[in-house]
């Protein structure tokens, strides 16, 4: 693993550290490759149930590090060849991840955090969509995301002005499902994170996975793929759990299987 990304586990969930402060967490190639080999980990580690992703220092991530160069570079192959598939691999990770944004997100660093389930930001954090101020596009999954989360108008605002939003008009908008005090994120993150560990893992995976196929289907097309994932849930080890605890009257214990 490369130094720019830190992977820790604490119980259930794995720790994903963006860690180069001294740039504002800027992504470089290393890290990318680095994130996605973390993400690819957590799928094939059943001892992973959820995944919580952070930045190191004052920010969350700036964005990709323009002082690597830019201007006559192949974008379009770096894209292919580092964004694209990190971010398919969160998006297809069937477990969920929650995002800790501390400080700034900026242009990529956006779309990370809108590649994650579920987002919490301190108070202390913005959000630009900064390409256009460098005469660029959205990219890294931004044009997808956005309009999907916070409608198209909005998005188009964003993606077009090229504004800073504080954290409470991203909470506003939709763009994070929570804002806490800064000395309280890591905390607040770390006890969703350890409640989704806690909760049938396989099911989770599942509800992820019709929501992002869903918003590409027509209603019948996502009654079918509801009923296919539910035989899938209903044989899981984790259901049969959550029925007898029911009948029980008790708290159930899944075990993510």
């Amino acid at each position: 693993m490369h130094k720019s990304v830190r992977v820790e586990h604490q119980g259930a969930v794995m720790v994903v550290t963006l860690n180069r402060p001294e740039k504002v967490n800027a992504l470089t190639r290393d890290t990318l490759f680095a994130l996605r080999e973390a993400f690819q980990a957590a799928g094939e580690d059943d001892g992973v149930r959820c995944v919580l992703l952070t930045g190191a220092g004052r920010g969350f991530c700036a964005g990709q590090d323009l002082d690597l160069g830019g201007g006559d570079a192949d974008y379009a192959k770096v894209i292919r060849e580092t964004y694209n598939p990190l971010i398919l691999t969160m998006t297809h990770l069937e477990k969920p991840i929650v995002c800790a944004i501390n400080g700034v997100a900026a242009g990529a660093g956006v779309s990370l955090a809108l590649a994650c389930d579920l987002r919490i930001a301190s108070e202390t954090a913005t959000f630009i969509q900064a390409f256009v101020n460098i005469g660029l596009i959205p990219d890294s999954g931004g044009t997808w995301f956005l309009p999907r989360i916070v409608g198209l108008g909005r998005a188009m605002e964003l993606a077009m002005l090229g504004d800073r939003v504080d954290a409470s008009r991203a909470f506003e908008m939709g763009l994070v499902n929570r804002v806490v005090p800064a000395d309280r994120l890591m905390a607040e993150a770390m006890a969703l994170a350890e409640r989704l560990a806690s909760m049938p893992t396989r099911a989770i995976g599942l509800i992820k996975r019709a929501h992002y196929e869903g918003m590409e289907q027509t209603l019948a097309q996502s009654l079918e793929l509801e009923a296919v994932l539910q035989k899938e849930a209903g044989q899981t080890a984790d259901h049969q759990e959550g029925v007898r605890a029911f009948l029980e009257k008790r708290p159930p214990r899944f075990q993510g299987r």
